[in-house]
């Protein structure tokens, strides 16, 4: 066919879908631009609107919020529980008391760990609130064998360049609702009609992935179980090299589910007399990279006039930004690195 010009869209996007619905066994998805376009969209679907209420997961980075507050809804934070650092069930019960109809509930699954996300799906239930999960960091972890990202009304995976598999810069938004699906494809394909010249009958965005970064895409999900392999076992070589010290913890995960090991993560007693940040920094001397935990939604300046809802008198999740600390989990890391990091680490409880 001679063509006019170049088309960013072609089959690595429709195949992409495809694959990626197939491998966490779902229906289908939507290919865009960005995990933050995902869940924008999933709420536009959802038609949440100015006066609208989302509850959110305050521990997580902010692309979770933002996409609330594109639509002009209100959001409500929620604290988190110890188990897995994630959105508490019971801090989510006392935010239906106070706010009896939310639009929708969105949680994450922090660093790749599942949330007690069966028990928050049949709290939503229970309130006839549409759930969408956050899956951005924990493609490929499972609930009894069930993947994240499809429990919900919507679920939502990130391809940027620092998640478990990359094309650079991407996102997906799966659902077992094919009908909206469509309609996310046609929104993020600039609402255009089908029609011989270019028709708009709706406002539309430029959210669609590329037919180049989908061929990545395609190619990444290739190793993606390689990927979570090789994550685990940084994740217990970490572990292992910890547990004589009674003040690290590993970022912790419930005995029914298996993460994909993201990051790994330690929190710190405070008892010990070591901030995290005086290992960030021991680190940082030896130009080795880590990075606190989330700062909550809650604290941000951006956010910090929106309600948050937790039950204990301490916030959990204020606890793990001042006690957590996220180290270098690169696939690409050798054990002769992690070795390093860990001789790093030691040393600051000497």
């Amino acid at each position: 066919m001679i063509q006019i010009g170049w088309h960013r869209f072609g089959k690595n996007v429709d195949e992409f879908e495809k694959e990626l619905a197939s491998y966490v066994n779902i229906d289908c998805a939507a290919a865009l631009s960005a995990g933050t376009a995902a869940i924008h969209m999933a709420f536009k679907a959802l038609d949440v609107k100015q006066g609208d209420i989302v509850f959110c997961s305050s521990l997580t980075f902010s692309a979770t919020a933002n996409p609330i507050i594109y639509q002009n809804a209100t959001p409500v934070f929620i604290d988190s529980e110890k188990e897995t650092w994630n959105m508490d069930p019971l801090s989510l019960e006392k935010a239906f008391e106070k706010y009896p109809n939310p639009k929708a509930v969105i949680l994450v699954h922090l660093y790749g760990v599942p949330a007690k996300i069966e028990e928050i799906r049949e709290i939503c239930k229970k309130h006839n609130t549409p759930l969408v999960e956050d899956a951005a960091e924990s493609l490929g972890a499972t609930v009894n064998n069930k993947q994240t990202g499809t429990f919900g009304e919507f679920g939502v995976f990130s391809f940027n360049g620092n998640k478990i598999i990359t094309t650079s810069g991407g996102g997906m938004l799966v659902s077992n609702n094919k009908e909206k699906i469509a309609k996310v494809r046609f929104w993020a394909t600039q609402s255009r009609e089908k029609a011989k010249h270019y028709e708009h009958k709706e406002i539309g965005y430029n959210y669609r992935m590329s037919n180049i970064c989908a061929g990545i895409g395609r190619g990444q999900l290739k190793v993606l179980n390689e990927r979570i392999a090789k994550k685990r076992a940084i994740y217990e070589k970490y572990k292992e090299a910890f547990e004589d010290n009674s003040y690290i913890t590993m970022n912790p995960y419930l005995e029914n589910s298996e993460p994909n090991y993201w990051l790994s993560v330690i929190q710190i007693d405070e008892k010990s007399g070591v901030n995290p940040l005086d290992i960030l920094e021991a680190l940082e001397n030896e130009n080795i990279e880590s990075r606190p935990v989330w700062k909550p939604m809650h604290k941000q300046p951006v956010f910090e006039k929106y309600d948050f809802i937790k039950i204990q008198e301490k916030a959990i999740s204020e606890e793990l930004f001042e006690r957590g600390l996220c180290l270098p989990s690169d696939t690409k890391m050798t054990e002769e690195e992690q070795e390093r990091v860990i001789s790093i680490i030691k040393k600051c409880f000497e």
